[in-house]
């Protein structure tokens, strides 16, 4: 009788111990499930450097597609090419996506800033534009045409003017040719330099202006439209001419940041370029490689 008992006890035992490990099981898996969702509550803001607001819609595009992964991009709006280098070199954005690799590394060595490239974005293909005439050879002698005077993007026009046979630059001036280094003007061409974002209201008072793919766009331009005269080649010449998205050194490995990047360079942000800019931008990273 009593090991009958003893045997009752033992099963009763062994029932409340398994519904004790049920129920640890069952809190545990509470607990981790409630810990992951905290986590995946919490969202982290990337301060994202921008010039002008052109690209936004492009970006509207990525930072929808990022809000699923808690990372949340909050804009910030430069008016110049100079200050999204020192904005990032200080410490007051995360990142920016504005500036040509050409561009970046020439500021990034003369300043000894310590900023990195981790993703190609797009290629603006400069244009050459005109309100008063339709093709290339109906420019006439003397014709004056208006250039961009940032220094990298001057070289850059000269070299597209001697693409389209329009002039020659002396041999071995690289990509940064400026106006003494031309060798050639048969056409008697003169120069008239502007402010880069002036470029596309210079049309109005000069025969043609060079001007970048993101300002024709905020003109209302089309680059395959009846104002582009020519249109610079994109080949493996216009690679330093890529934009890049930049972060400081230390940086360059943070996942957040690097999930920015795979989520820009997509399908859907290629589509969302092609929507916005008609050719006046194109992707990158197809092209050119992912960095």
């Amino acid at each position: 009788m009593k090991k009958l008992e003893e045997i009752k006890m033992s099963r009763q035992v062994k029932r409340w111990l398994g519904w004790l490990i049920v129920i640890i099981v069952v809190l545990g898996g509470l607990g981790y499930f409630g810990y992951r969702r905290y986590q995946s509550s919490r969202i982290t803001t990337v301060k994202l450097g921008l010039v002008g607001t052109d690209s936004e819609p492009v970006w509207n595009n990525v930072k929808k597609r990022l809000a699923k992964q808690n990372i949340k991009l909050q804009y910030v709006v430069f008016n110049d090419y100079v200050q999204p280098d020192k904005a990032l070199k200080d410490g007051e954005i995360d990142m920016h996506a504005c500036l040509t690799k050409y561009y970046f590394e020439s500021y990034n060595k003369s300043q000894n800033a310590h900023l990195v490239s981790i993703g190609n974005t797009v290629i603006s293909p400069l244009g050459l534009y005109s309100k008063k005439y339709s093709k290339l050879s109906d420019l006439p002698d003397g014709a004056t045409i208006a250039l961009p005077n940032e220094p990298t993007t001057i070289g850059r026009a000269l070299n597209m003017l001697q693409a389209a046979g329009l002039i020659k630059v002396k041999a071995g001036s690289g990509i940064k040719p400026s106006l003494n280094d031309i060798t050639s003007n048969p056409k008697n061409l003169k120069f008239k330099e502007v402010d880069p974002a002036q470029t596309p209201r210079a049309l109005t008072s000069v025969d043609a202006a060079v001007i970048n793919g993101n300002y024709a766009v905020s003109a209302k331009i089309k680059p395959g439209g009846k104002e582009a005269l020519y249109m610079e080649k994109i080949n493996q010449a216009a690679k330093p001419y890529v934009n890049i998205i930049a972060v400081q050194a230390k940086n360059k490995n943070n996942k957040v940041y690097q999930a920015v990047v795979k989520a820009y360079q997509t399908e859907a942000t290629e589509k969302a370029i092609q929507k916005t800019y008609h050719g006046a931008q194109q992707a990158a990273w197809p092209i050119y490689g992912k960095k």
